[in-house]
C-alpha cells in the first residue's frame, strides 16, 4: 500500500502541501505566500491562476521529496471557504480575480435583499445569514460587474466554484464538483438538500448550471491526472478549512467543540444529524456528508483574528514576528485600559455588522507596544466570550474548547481564553489539525482506515490543558470594557 497521505490546504495568505503518513506523522511540507489585491476598501481579491499555480508547484515539491507519485496512496484538499472563483469551462481559465471570503462589497445587495423580507426564510433553509462573507452574492456580483462573467454565463460555458472545487477541475481536467461543507457556505445549498436549490438560486440571480454538482466529503471523489504528479492519484477527502479542523480536532460526537484561531476565528460544534437553528445569529453548516449522510455543526464566525497581528506587523511595525505578541504580552500587567475591537472588515457572529470598523479606546501617553499587542491578544478572547454566549443561549454551551490554528500556539492567549471563558481549553501537540482533519477524511475515504471514527482515533496526537485561573471581578471589568468598546465600532 502507499504510505503517504497528500494534503493540498490552500489558505488565505499562502498554499501548502504537506504529506502524512499512516500515523498521522508530518513529512514533508512546501509553501507560497498568495498575493492579496485590496483594489477598494472592503475589497479583497486573489488570483485564481496564481493559487492553482502555487499548489501544483508545492504538491509536486512534496511528492518528490516523499519520493515520488506512486507513494502516494490519496489526495485531500481543504480550502478558505466562500471565496468565488469564475472560470470558463471551455478553456478552463478564470474569467476575473477570485473574490475573498473577507471582501465586503455587496453588503448593499445584502440590505436590500433583508429589507425585501428574505433573511428569516432563507436562514431557516440554509442556515445562514445575508451577509457578504458568504459565496451566493459574491457570484451575483461577478455576473452583473464582470463581462466577461456575463458572457460566458450567455454561451453556457460559466463555471463558479469555491476554492476546492476550482482545484479539482484543473487537478482531474473537468470535473466540477464541490464537497457539501464547502456548498453549505454559499446561501445556495438547503441544509436538507441535496443539491444546489433551484429557488435559492432564482432568489440571488445566480444560474445552477454554474454550478458543480454536490458529492461527499470523503469518498472516491475525483482523480489527478498522471501530468500533474507523475501518477494518476486519487482524491479523496474534501471539506471547508473549519470543518476539516473540527475533524482534525475530533469533535466527531454531538457537543464537542473547537476554535480556530488562524486569518479569522471560527467555533463549530458538532451537532450530529441535527439541523442546526440558532435564534443568536450563529450559522447551521456541514460539517460533513460521508455516504450521503450529513453531520451538521452550529458554527460562530469572527472575521478578524491572526490577520489583525499582521495588520500590527505589517502597517504598524508593533512587532517584527508575530511571535513575539506572547513576549510583549507578559512584559505587562494589564494593557492600561486600552481595548481593541478589530473589526478591520466587520463585525461576524453574533454580531453581523458589515459596515463596522475597527476601534482603539484608551490610547494615552504611557500606551507602548507591549499594551497594544496585548489588547490584540485579549480580543481574541472578548471575541470569542461573545460566541459562547451565543452558542449557550442556543442550548449548546461548552463543556471544554479545543482550540488549534496559528495562532493558538501562543501560551499567553490560550490560557487568556481560559481566564476569560471559564473552562478548560484543550490544544493539540500539532495545531494544524485543518490539514491534520483532511487527512483523515482522506484516508477514511481511500480505505487506509474503517471509517472516520478511526481515522481519528489513529491519526489525533496529545493535549495539552489550561485551566481557569483568573479572578471573577477581573474577568467582569474586561468583559464591561469590551462592550463599552464595542459601542463605537
Amino acid at each position: 500500500m502507499s504510505e503517504f497521505i497528500l494534503v493540498l490546504d490552500e489558505g488565505t495568505t499562502s498554499t501548502r502541501a504537506m504529506v502524512f503518513d499512516h500515523a498521522g506523522k508530518l513529512h514533508h511540507v512546501a509553501q507560497r505566500e498568495l498575493e492579496q489585491h485590496y483594489p477598494k476598501p472592503g475589497w479583497v481579491e486573489h488570483d485564481a491562476s496564481e493559487i492553482w499555480d502555487k499548489t501544483l508547484a508545492c504538491a509536486r515539491e512534496v511528492t518528490e521529496q516523499a519520493g515520488g507519485a506512486h507513494r502516494i496512496a490519496c489526495i485531500g484538499i481543504t480550502n478558505q471557504r466562500e471565496t468565488v472563483v469564475a472560470w470558463d469551462k471551455a478553456t478552463g481559465e478564470p474569467l476575473c480575480r477570485a473574490i475573498v471570503w473577507q471582501d465586503r462589497r455587496t453588503a448593499g445587495f445584502c440590505e436590500d435583499l433583508r429589507a425585501a423580507g428574505h433573511e428569516a426564510d432563507v436562514q431557516r433553509r440554509t442556515g445562514l445569514l445575508l451577509d457578504p462573507y458568504f459565496s451566493g452574492t459574491k457570484m451575483r456580483w461577478m455576473l452583473d460587474n464582470e463581462p466577461a462573467v456575463r458572457a460566458a454565463a450567455d454561451k453556457g460555458t460559466l463555471a463558479f466554484g469555491t476554492i476546492e472545487s476550482w482545484l479539482i477541475y484543473k487537478l482531474s481536467g473537468g470535473a466540477h464538483v464541490s464537497d457539501a461543507s464547502n456548498a453549505s457556505r454559499t446561501l445556495l445549498l438547503a441544509l436538507d438538500g441535496a443539491q444546489f436549490d433551484t429557488g435559492l438560486c432564482e432568489l440571488f440571480g445566480v444560474s445552477g448550471a454554474a454550478l458543480p454538482e454536490v458529492v461527499d466529503s470523503s469518498g472516491k471523489l475525483a482523480m489527478a491526472k498522471a501530468e500533474w504528479l507523475g501518477a494518476e492519484v486519487p482524491v479523496t477527502g474534501l471539506a471547508g478549512d473549519q470543518q476539516a479542523a473540527t475533524v482534525g480536532q475530533a469533535c466527531l460526537s454531538p457537543g464537542e467543540t473547537k476554535s480556530t484561531y488562524g486569518t479569522g476565528a471560527f467555533v463549530l460544534t458538532n451537532k450530529g444529524s441535527e439541523i442546526p437553528r440558532s435564534t443568536n445569529r450563529l450559522l447551521g453548516t456541514v460539517l460533513y456528508q460521508i455516504d450521503g449522510q450529513r453531520t451538521y455543526a452550529l458554527e460562530g464566525s469572527v472575521f478578524v483574528a491572526g490577520s489583525l497581528i499582521q495588520w500590527l506587523r505589517d502597517s504598524l511595525g508593533i512587532v517584527e514576528v508575530a511571535s513575539q505578541t506572547e513576549e510583549l504580552a507578559r512584559s505587562i500587567p494589564d494593557t492600561g485600559g486600552v481595548m481593541i475591537v478589530p473589526a478591520l472588515s466587520g463585525l461576524g457572529a453574533p454580531h453581523w455588522q458589515a459596515e463596522a470598523r475597527g476601534v482603539i479606546n484608551g490610547l494615552s501617553f504611557s500606551t507602548g507596544k507591549a499594551e497594544l499587542a496585548r489588547a490584540a491578544l485579549e480580543a481574541m478572547a472578548h471575541q470569542t466570550h461573545d460566541l459562547a454566549m451565543a452558542f449557550a443561549a442556543d442550548g449548546a454551551p461548552w463543556e471544554t474548547l479545543r482550540i488549534d490554528g496559528g495562532m493558538s500556539a501562543n501560551n499567553w492567549m490560550a490560557q487568556d481564553l481560559a481566564d476569560m471563558l471559564d473552562l478548560t481549553v484543550e490544544r493539540p501537540e500539532f495545531v494544524e489539525t485543518t490539514a491534520l482533519g483532511t487527512a483523515m477524511l482522506a484516508a477514511a475515504g481511500a480505505g487506509i482506515y474503517a471509517d472516520l471514527n478511526e481515522a481519528a482515533a489513529t491519526l489525533r496526537g496529545d493535549l495539552q490543558s489550561f485551566t481557569p485561573a483568573m479572578e471573577s471581578d477581573v474577568r467582569e471589568g474586561r468583559l464591561a470594557a469590551w462592550k463599552k468598546a464595542l459601542i463605537a465600532a
